[in-house]
């Protein structure tokens, strides 16, 4: 994928790991799933977040929080995705780490007609998320190739 305002340069998959990361903190602070995050940032805002994830990177994660919730008109809910059983779930994944499923999954499944925008909007819209997301099983545990194939099978 090409950087929307300088066509000369690649996004790379750090860039697309970032807005992974980021999509994960913004949906756990406004207590969302990620694909309201997703659907409520749309291609085009994707598209540009992923093209200045390089300069994003140097800010405070919180600061870019507040800043996506602003810009995108972000509301909160309900929905609570650290809420475990504690006899199941001794650890809950960090943003960080689910972020890089995520960013995995998307580069593993992604076609050639595909960017990264068009991969987050196809793989966060998916039925497969809400099992990755479901910290009482070990889905998200998972090797990429076993998420991916469940991704492409239609389940674990």
């Amino acid at each position: 994928m090409k950087n929307k305002y300088f066509p000369e340069e690649d996004i790379e998959k750090n860039d697309l790991y970032f807005v992974c990361y980021m999509i994960e903190r913004v949906a756990r602070h406004l207590h969302q799933r990620n694909r309201y995050v997703v659907n409520a940032i749309g291609k085009e805002g994707l598209s540009h977040l992923l093209s200045v994830a390089n300069v994003l990177h140097a800010e405070n994660p919180l600061k870019v929080e507040d800043d996506w919730i602003k810009e995108y008109n972000l509301e909160t809910s309900d929905f609570d995705i650290t809420n475990v059983d504690k006899e199941l779930a001794e650890k809950i994944p960090t943003a960080l780490e689910m972020g890089n499923v995520y960013q995995r999954l998307i580069v593993d499944t992604m076609n050639s007609k595909e960017d990264y925008a068009d991969g987050i909007l196809r793989v966060y819209n998916n039925e497969i998320c809400d099992v990755i997301d479901n910290y009482n099983c070990s889905a998200f545990y998972e090797p990429s190739y076993v998420i991916a194939r469940a991704y492409q099978t239609g389940g674990f």
